[in-house]
């Protein structure tokens, strides 16, 4: 006897669509993560290169907030130390950005804080 099985196929992909929609949505939002710090990596690189000629603390920040694209500056968190600063000494910009990780999933997303530094000898 034969036996009706046209909707197996259409079963077994329900089962699984969830899992695929799931697998891809991390994927973009991963890479999403990994762009926004790169892109903070390399500004980060930048301000510490602008620092190193001898700009102002106020200067390098304002350098990395308004070349950040990836998210909202406001909560962007910079931070050049040494503050008084003279040729020969090392300089470092420290941002820090918070983001997260499987945004769709709202209050279960997972909270991650992008930081990066660079580090430079004065001129």
């Amino acid at each position: 006897m034969w036996r009706q099985e046209d909707g197996q196929s259409l079963v077994e992909f329900a089962l699984v669509l969830p899992l695929i929609i799931a697998l891809l949505i991390g994927m973009v939002d991963f890479g999403r993560v990994l762009y926004t710090h790169q892109e903070l990596e390399l500004i980060t690189q930048e301000a510490v290169r602008i620092g190193s000629f001898g700009e102002s603390d106020e200067a390098i920040s304002s350098y990395v907030t308004d070349n950040f694209d990836s998210g909202n500056p406001a909560e962007l968190s910079v931070t050049v130390t040494p503050e008084n600063r003279s040729s020969g000494e090392y300089m470092t910009v420290e941002t820090a950005y918070p983001a997260s990780i499987f945004n769709l999933l709202g209050d279960y997303s997972i909270p991650y804080t992008i930081e990066t530094n660079s580090t430079i000898r004065v001129e």
